[in-house]
């Protein structure tokens, strides 16, 4: 029953990952090979919330951007990957993204967490954080998934 219990947790969990994998992916194969003025853009959007990152250059930020998006993408699409691993990268990211969200200027209604045109594409990422919360809460629940399970069938068949 455990393993059917485990697979039933892995089909639950694909259609969350494989959306959202596939939306990283995208977003982060975007962002690759930005030219200049595209990296310029998406740095100073970041350093005007996050004024640390005005030390990287344009061009190496939104590389690495790119890569974490990408990585965090493998990490969805991977079914190796454990729910719990990446449903912290998620996490991790669209926390800092929410945070672009909230301290802008001009993303937010005024006194309201309602969005305006411009903060659409940032209001967003409050259902990728509960994405990655799931994942993340789902993962910790004690359950390896279900090779893990598979594998324990296979032993427990084998001893008899």
């Amino acid at each position: 029953m455990a393993s059917h219990s485990a697979w039933g947790r892995a089909a639950r969990q694909l259609p969350l990952r494989l959306t959202v994998g596939a939306f990283f992916l995208n977003s982060g194969l975007s962002k690759r090979d930005a030219d200049e003025a595209t990296a310029e853009q998406v740095h100073q959007f970041a350093t005007t919330t996050y004024p640390f990152l005005g030390t990287l250059d344009a061009q190496k930020f939104t590389r690495l951007l790119s890569a974490g998006e990408i990585a965090i993408a493998a990490a969805l699409l991977l079914p190796v990957v454990p729910a719990a691993v990446a449903g912290a990268a998620l996490t991790g990211f669209s926390c800092g993204t929410l945070g672009l969200y909230l301290r802008t200027p001009g993303m937010r209604q005024e006194g309201s967490l309602r969005p305006t045109e411009q903060g659409i594409p940032l209001a967003k990422d409050a259902w990728i954080l509960g994405v990655g919360v799931s994942l993340l809460a789902d993962g910790l629940t004690g359950h390896r998934g279900p090779a893990h399970s598979a594998l324990g069938a296979c032993r427990r068949m084998l001893r008899h």
